[in-house]
């Protein structure tokens, strides 16, 4: 099966066109005002008018207030809503859309026991946990932390990068992996050539 990749933290629009016109199957912005990746609602509107059929637009929230996410819904067309903190499962449920809930990974999380609370998620996205910070930490997790056939698809994130992706790939079997800090010149501002090493490096893993 073919690895679906997301490139998240876009915040100009030549990136988003950047990273579709490279083949990601889906762009996220930030909408965490402490991320050096934040991204106005009205800024990301103005790049999701532009976005082609077929590439799914992710809005990525940490603890925000259920206002807040309803103001950027109302502004922002989102197709699936990524929640990053300590939300609870009712607190996921409650906008009626589409989510997936990230984890940070630690030696002793359970994820098995995540797939079950969060059973109606889209997918669970694993990441590096690191003290006080949400995401985007550059770091890489032990895999090895992954149970066997979780019941729901897994989107692999932490510290991913065109030089270790493959190995990812061929190691964890995502459903899908995603990219942010991997693909940057500077938190925030994509680079073409980097993207374009990433999508080298996803292909040439599952062919």
């Amino acid at each position: 099966m073919r690895t679906r990749v997301k490139i998240c933290g876009i915040t100009r629009p030549e990136d988003a066109h950047e990273a579709i016109r490279q083949g990601a199957d889906a762009i996220g912005f930030v909408f965490y005002p402490n991320s050096p990746r934040y991204i106005s609602p009205a800024i990301a509107a103005e790049i999701v008018s532009k976005i082609p059929a077929f590439v799914s637009v992710v809005g990525l929230f940490v603890d925000a207030e259920s206002g807040f996410i309803q103001e950027v819904l109302s502004k922002v067309h989102l197709d699936l809503l990524q929640f990053h903190g300590k939300e609870l499962p009712d607190a996921c449920r409650q906008y009626s859309r589409p989510y997936m809930k990230a984890i940070r990974v630690k030696t002793d999380t359970n994820l098995v026991q995540y797939a079950t609370d969060y059973w109606d998620a889209k997918a669970l996205l694993l990441d590096a946990f690191a003290e006080g910070i949400p995401g985007g930490t550059g770091l890489v997790f032990d895999w090895s932390l992954i149970p066997q056939n979780l019941s729901l698809p897994l989107i692999l994130a932490g510290g991913l990068n065109a030089n270790n992706v493959g190995l990812a790939i061929q190691k964890v079997h995502p459903y899908a992996v995603d990219v942010s800090g991997g693909v940057e010149i500077t938190k925030g501002i994509k680079d073409a050539a980097k993207i374009a090493a990433f999508m080298r490096g996803v292909i040439n893993a599952t062919i």
